[in-house]
Formats: C-alpha cells, sequence, structure tokens
C-alpha cells in the first residue's frame, strides 16, 4: 500500500501534491487538524529519501 501517515488514511503522497499545488504548510494543518508540522516534516524527509535512493540506483 502507499505509506500514510502514523496510521491516518492521509498518504505521504496527498501531502506532497498539496505542497506541489501550492498550499502552504498552514493551508494543510487549517484542513487536516491531526496532521503537524512534524508529519509535513516527515513526508519531504520521505520524499527526498526516496529521491537519493533512486538517483543512486539509475547511476549505478
Amino acid at each position: 500500500g502507499k505509506p500514510c501517515i502514523r496510521g491516518m488514511r492521509i498518504t505521504v503522497y496527498d501531502v506532497l501534491d498539496y505542497l506541489a499545488s501550492d498550499m502552504s504548510v498552514e493551508e494543510i494543518l487549517r484542513d487536516f487538524p491531526d496532521l503537524t508540522h512534524e508529519d509535513i516534516r516527515a513526508c519531504l524527509a520521505f520524499a527526498a529519501d526516496r529521491e537519493r535512493r533512486l538517483m543512486s540506483i539509475s547511476s549505478a
């Protein structure tokens, strides 16, 4: 399945899509009061780690 945030139904990809569509962190937190700033940072860290792994695979 898709990676979810702390067992919620909100996926990491949902949060990344909201950020990519120019929603601010404050707007996301207002729309999803169960999310925290740390949850959003964790989504960004997940994306950065995934990108690093994909880049290392493609350069191998």
